[in-house]
């Protein structure tokens, strides 16, 4: 009820999307105009997007989900290409002005802190600068350590609510992706520290480091496959020149033993993307390995993930933090890892010039 017309909001991205607040919010439309909705990737609905809502709403995205991917090339929402690194001080600037601040987080402990759980993200930098913070109080929420923490001082309204985190759960890996996959394993030597994305062809990857030794995870996105090498003794961390032992990372989306996994996790810390994400504090790391992925790439080695032609499709992420922060890294490798085809071999995806209007997300 304290949203009103012309309101620029945040909302917590990723498995920790605040269904209940914006079903909330989205109830109230007929009483609203011109309230912006700006988040990266987020589960769930997102009964914001609703050709039916124009007018009341305006998603901005800074980085697409397939859930906003229809309105986004439609025009009915808005896409910001930023990286991902660059949005705390995107917000902190106040070129992103916050009226307010949809938050899912734990219940407060006893010393009076909440956990953001499974998405740090840019929400540090969005609690302090939103006028107004509003909280899910989510008792199913795991509480994740390091840098994740906020005092119930600094909540404004907050409602109880027991509403796991959206779980995401890969498909199937193609013979393909599993080749792929064996290939990037072999390029991971004993000691390395790695960033992988979602999907097939990073779980092949992970499949593959089974007899890998003494492995760090350093990266935007934690998932499933980490949790298997950590239990099969692969992922040690002892080796890191920098949070030695630990697993770092930004937010994280999975199956419920990946949240179970990092609940009261003293092994796993998340940070805000302007430290994961730091080129800086990336290049720090030796043996360094970023598996990032695309979905077109030319001779020349400009490498577009974000868009197919005119059509948008994801957004800039981390990719190119990461892909940098290797290469500059002591022994570090970048990797592109994709299949060469699509459509079941009709298209090429590696091709002499992008499609005109694609995004280069890498250079």
């Amino acid at each position: 009820s304290t949203i009103r017309s012309g309101d620029q909001l945040f909302i917590h991205g990723a498995a920790a999307t605040p269904s209940v607040l914006i079903d909330a919010l989205v109830a109230r439309a007929s009483e609203l105009e011109n309230v912006t909705l700006v988040h990266m990737h987020a589960e769930g609905p997102h009964p914001h997007v609703a050709p039916e809502m124009e007018g009341h709403f305006r998603h901005r995205s800074l980085f697409i989900g397939p859930n906003a991917r229809k309105a986004v090339n439609e025009g009915r929402a808005d896409f910001v290409p930023v990286f991902l690194s660059d949005i705390p001080r995107l917000i902190s600037s106040g070129l992103l002005p916050l009226d307010a601040v949809f938050v899912n987080m734990t219940p407060p402990d006893q010393h009076g802190f909440c956990s953001l759980g499974t998405s740090v993200d840019t929400m540090l930098t969005a609690i302090r600068q939103a006028k107004i913070v509003i909280a899910q109080l989510n008792r199913a929420m795991p509480r994740t350590l390091g840098d994740s923490f906020v005092h119930v001082s600094q909540i404004d309204y907050g409602v109880y609510v027991d509403q796991p985190p959206y779980e995401f759960l890969p498909g199937e890996i193609s013979a393909e992706e599993d080749r792929i996959g064996e290939y990037v394993a072999d390029l991971v030597c004993d000691g390395a520290t790695l960033q992988m994305g979602i999907g097939a062809i990073p779980s092949a990857a992970g499949k593959h480091m089974i007899n890998k030794r003494d492995l760090g995870v350093h990266t935007e996105m934690f998932t499933d496959p980490i949790v298997d090498l950590v239990e099969a003794g692969v992922v040690t961390g002892q080796r890191k020149e920098i949070n030695c032992g630990k697993i770092v990372s930004a937010f994280m989306m999975g199956s419920r033993r990946l949240y179970e996994f990092v609940d009261e996790n003293p092994m796993v810390e998340l940070r805000p993307v302007d430290y994961t994400n730091d080129t800086a504090v990336i290049r720090r790391l030796s043996r360094m390995t970023a598996i990032n992925s695309a979905i077109e790439v030319d001779l020349t080695g400009q490498v577009s993930a974000d868009s197919i032609g005119f059509r948008m499709y994801s957004g800039v992420g981390g990719q190119m933090d990461f892909m940098r922060g290797a290469a500059l890294a002591e022994e570090g490798r970048a990797i592109i890892a994709l299949p060469s085809t699509a459509a079941g071999g009709k298209f090429s995806r590696i091709v002499p010039m992008l499609k005109e209007g694609a995004g280069v997300v890498t250079t």
